[in-house]
């Protein structure tokens, strides 16, 4: 294989080196059919075996409860920003929407186009470092459904544990974290996440969506922009991305072997915990997110000035690191480490930034 560099671009994301290595070798023809993955009908027998696959996976992954529907879409989360105000809305109340990054920001200005839209709470006057606390979110009885992201991939934070909305359905956009923790599904409403960067290669949306939920839509509501089309036709009401699914169904399958997310989980802890240790020990870096809200997933730090941001970018990169740069709207550090990064690719980069403060510092 070609020597491959440490990637830790904040998404599309790294895959399993098993994975690529699964999908080089079948991608000229699967065995027994004699075609591509990407060349097979997504009505066949050998794609409905690939789709059957992927769905088993997930809900043995995350225990989903068999009220919940597992949907492959299209779009991205983005297009989750619309879908869900234009499905889950119910006449004359509002939705609550936490807002704590640019996503979520994003989230609740498309569903205001559909209703009344409350901001229960918000760290923006903070800069987004921290999410809120218990007493500082003010959630309304009678909301339609409350939605927040779980992480945050621009600003580097993660909840530690989800807000508890009673009897209002919760709605997460879980597309940086999915699957990289255990997650009581039955505590949320439906969670979406974009693939490509826990679950496989950009092209497909995961959306797991309780049953009773789906009768939320009103009649006008076009066809493609129901959930309900989706889990009626098992994702088949059009063509969907099929190589996109091949591709999960391998990661997922990946993530079982390797001892499901209570595993996953204590990796991903091991990992951050290194850079985060690396950071705190010195004066030299600073991490941007305050430690109660620090993420597993988006490793986010800042040097003294900008020209050192700068520098360190541009010797990772010769040094065989890639996707360090910051989001362009904040700047900085950003080492996303998701489910797939190998942890000998956070112990290089500790290294790298030991010797980066002792030569430059």
């Amino acid at each position: 294989m070609t020597n491959r560099i440490f990637n830790f671009g904040a998404g599309p994301a790294v895959l399993p080196t098993i994975v690529l290595e699964q999908m080089r070798e079948y991608l000229l023809a699967l065995p027994g059919i004699g075609m591509s993955v990407l060349e097979i009908s997504h009505r066949s027998s050998a794609f409905d075996e690939v789709l059957a696959t992927a769905e088993a996976n997930i809900r043995s992954l995350g225990s989903i409860p068999d009220d919940y529907h597992v949907l492959f879409m299209q779009g991205g989360a983005t297009h989750q920003f619309a879908m869900v105000p234009m499905n889950l809305f119910l006449k004359s109340r509002p939705a609550d929407y936490i807002v704590t990054g640019s996503w979520a920001q994003k989230a609740a200005k498309e569903a205001a186009k559909f209703g009344t839209v409350r901001v229960a709470a918000t760290t923006e006057g903070e800069g987004f470092c921290r999410f809120p606390t218990a007493q500082e979110i003010d959630l309304a009885e009678t909301s339609s459904y409350v939605h927040l992201t779980s992480n945050n991939t621009i600003f580097g934070t993660e909840w530690e544990l989800l807000p508890d909305t009673g009897d209002v359905p919760s709605v997460i956009d879980a597309s940086s974290n999915i699957f990289s923790r255990p997650i009581d599904v039955a505590r949320h409403g439906l969670i979406y996440a974009g693939a490509q960067k826990n679950l496989g290669p950009a092209g497909v949306t995961l959306v797991l969506v309780r049953s009773d939920l789906l009768e939320r839509a009103p009649s006008s509501l076009p066809t493609m922009m129901r959930y309900g089309t989706f889990a009626d036709s098992r994702s088949l009401h059009n063509t969907p991305p099929v190589f996109a699914i091949y591709a999960v169904s391998l990661v997922t399958s990946w993530l079982l072997e390797q001892g499901g997310l209570v595993a996953i989980e204590e990796r991903n802890k091991r990992k951050a915990g290194k850079l985060y240790t690396q950071i705190d020990s010195s004066d030299f870096y600073r991490g941007t997110a305050l430690p109660n809200s620090r993420s597993r997933m988006n490793v986010t730090f800042r040097l003294p000035s900008t020209e050192l941001d700068d520098r360190f970018v541009a010797d990772a990169a010769d040094a065989g690191f890639a996707g360090l740069k910051g989001h362009r709207s904040v700047g900085g550090q950003r080492a996303s480490i998701y489910n797939a990064f190998p942890e000998e690719g956070v112990d290089a980069l500790v290294s790298f930034m030991a010797e980066f403060e002792r030569t430059n510092g």
